[in-house]
């Protein structure tokens, strides 16, 4: 059980280094800084894929030590808080993840936004030029 719990205690560390970047960046996108998005998701992902590797090595090790029920009430009571970490942390940063989406659907929109007018300015200046003048230019080519 001491493996399981040294475990738990290490996804949590992980699930806080998740928490962190995202803190990080979250400040970024709240200001419009998008430059560090695709290091953004691709150091999420490895953490993601670190907090698989070790919840892998939980159940490993749970299927191992399910022969052994002797469990302490010590060793009960460390993998209740464990497990009261790692929920409070995935809270943390399900709220994370819905305000770094709507950062990036604002961005997205006032993009969005831009290319509209310029393709309304576009048009607008495309309606001032003088018929004859562009018939002329298309005869001397």
């Amino acid at each position: 059980m001491t493996r399981i719990i040294t475990l738990l205690n290490e996804k949590n560390h992980y699930l806080e280094k998740f928490y962190s970047l995202n803190e990080v960046e979250l400040a970024n996108f709240a200001q419009g800084q998008f430059d560090n998005l695709e290091h953004f998701y691709q150091t999420r992902e490895r953490i993601l894929e670190v907090l698989k590797y070790v919840d892998a090595q939980i159940e490993k090790v749970h299927d191992e030590e399910a022969q052994q029920n002797a469990i302490t009430e010590g060793e009960r009571r460390e993998v209740k808080e464990a497990l009261a970490i790692k929920d409070e942390y995935v809270a943390r940063i399900i709220e994370q993840d819905i305000q770094v989406l709507a950062c990036i659907e604002m961005a997205k929109n006032s993009i969005i936004k831009e290319l509209q007018e310029v393709r309304r300015s576009r048009k607008a200046v495309g309606s001032y030029k003088s018929k004859t003048f562009s018939n002329r230019l298309n005869e001397e080519v």
